[in-house]
C-alpha cells in the first residue's frame, strides 16, 4: 500500500509538472488545525481531475476555509440562505473572458470545516477528514457542471461523489 502511495505521489508530481491550473487556498479557522499544506494542495488538484475538470487550463482555482458564522453570513450574501452550510461553489468556467485572462480565478469554493466536524461527529460511517474531502469533491462536481437540485441530477451526482471519493481514498490518507 505504501509503494502504491508513493507511486501515486510520483505521479502527481509528474502531473504538477504538466499541468497549468493553479491551486490556491485559505484557512481562516484558528479553532481547526491546519492541514498539511502539500498534502491538501494534492488532494485538490486530484479531485479536480477526477470531477473531470481540465486541469490543463492556466486558470486559477481557490478554496476558502471559514467558520459557521463566515459561512452564514456568505450563505445569506450570495444566495440570501439562512443558516450556514457545507460547500458553496462559484464556477466561471463557461465565461470565455475570464478564461482568457491567466492567472483568474474560475473556480471559488467556500468551504465549513465546522460543519464537517458537526456532520462527523453525528453520522456513524464517516468522520471530519472524509467530509472536509467530500465538500471539496462536491464543489468541484458543482463547477464541472454537475447539479443536485431534481432528485435524478442528485443521484446522479452522488454516483459521481463515490466515484471520485472512492479514487481518492485509494490515493490518499485523509487522516494525514
Amino acid at each position: 500500500c505504501a509503494c502504491y502511495r508513493q507511486s501515486i505521489t510520483a505521479e502527481l508530481h509528474t502531473l504538477r509538472m504538466k499541468q497549468t491550473m493553479k491551486m490556491i487556498y485559505s484557512w481562516l479557522l484558528k479553532k481547526r488545525k491546519t492541514p498539511n499544506r502539500k498534502l491538501l494542495k494534492q488532494l485538490m488538484l486530484r479531485a479536480a481531475e477526477l470531477a473531470r475538470i481540465d486541469i490543463d487550463n492556466d486558470f486559477v482555482a481557490e478554496i476558502t476555509f471559514v467558520d459557521d458564522e463566515r459561512m452564514t453570513q456568505i450563505n445569506w450574501d450570495t444566495l440570501e440562505h439562512v443558516g450556514t452550510t457545507d460547500v458553496i461553489t462559484f464556477a466561471y468556467l463557461e465565461d470565455e473572458e475570464m478564461l482568457m485572462c491567466p492567472e483568474e480565478t474560475v473556480i471559488e469554493l467556500i468551504i465549513c470545516p465546522d460543519f464537517a466536524y458537526r456532520e462527523g461527529e453525528r453520522r456513524k460511517n464517516t468522520y471530519y477528514e472524509y467530509e472536509l474531502t467530500l465538500y471539496i469533491v462536491h464543489g468541484f462536481l458543482h463547477a464541472a457542471g454537475e447539479d443536485d437540485i431534481e432528485p435524478k441530477a442528485r443521484a446522479r451526482m452522488r454516483r459521481q461523489e463515490r466515484r471520485v471519493m472512492k479514487k481518492l481514498q485509494d490515493e490518499f490518507d485523509f487522516k494525514q
